[in-house]
């Protein structure tokens, strides 16, 4: 199993190129639909409750997944394995794209992944939005996703707090529900 784990976020941290963000797809491959690890659910919820941690968001999965299926060594692996690489090719990259900083070779390579990193991002999203309208239907998925957008976008409220309140109001939900089978 530690074997696994490092192989999974090794992964991650060899191909998560723009950060964070653009390796959750990755992760999500991996721990998903790779390795079963999770359900998409359960991928969904540690996201959310990483998302209002502070930190980054890659490592606290690899720890947190890591751990899950390892304990604490799976923690430490997990999270050794996927910032080991970019640490690496950080001190190794640095002094050569440092002199070829404003080379239009290094800005094209960096304009050409943003556009892969986007998509990967939408795929994501949109694989939540179809899970989240089986239980909740497209009318509230709609207005959760008009409501995030507004608060975090016009009312400028910060996304953890979002979060938050969107996680209270599921476990609201879900605690009508089970009052109303008891």
């Amino acid at each position: 199993m530690q074997w696994r784990i490092f192989l999974a976020f090794f992964r991650v941290g060899m191909l998560g190129y723009g950060g964070g963000p653009a390796s959750i797809p990755l992760v999500h491959k991996e721990v998903v639909e790779h390795y079963k690890w999770m359900t998409d659910e359960e991928f969904g919820d540690v996201l959310a409750l990483g998302n209002t941690l502070p930190g980054p968001i890659v490592t606290k999965l690899a720890g947190y997944i890591g751990y899950k299926k390892g304990g604490a060594l799976g923690a430490v692996n997990g999270v050794i394995a996927i910032v080991g690489p970019t640490a690496v090719l950080m001190i190794a990259l640095f002094a050569v794209l440092a002199n070829f900083q404003d080379a239009a070779w290094v800005n094209g390579i960096t304009n050409g992944v943003l556009p892969v990193v986007t998509v990967m991002m939408g795929v994501l999203t949109w694989s939540f939005i179809q899970k989240s309208t089986k239980d909740l239907g497209w009318v509230r998925v709609l207005f959760f996703i008009i409501f995030g957008l507004l608060i975090i976008s016009v009312l400028n409220v910060h996304p953890a707090i979002v979060i938050v309140l969107l996680i209270a109001a599921a476990l609201l939900r879900n605690d009508k529900k089970k009052e109303g089978s008891a």
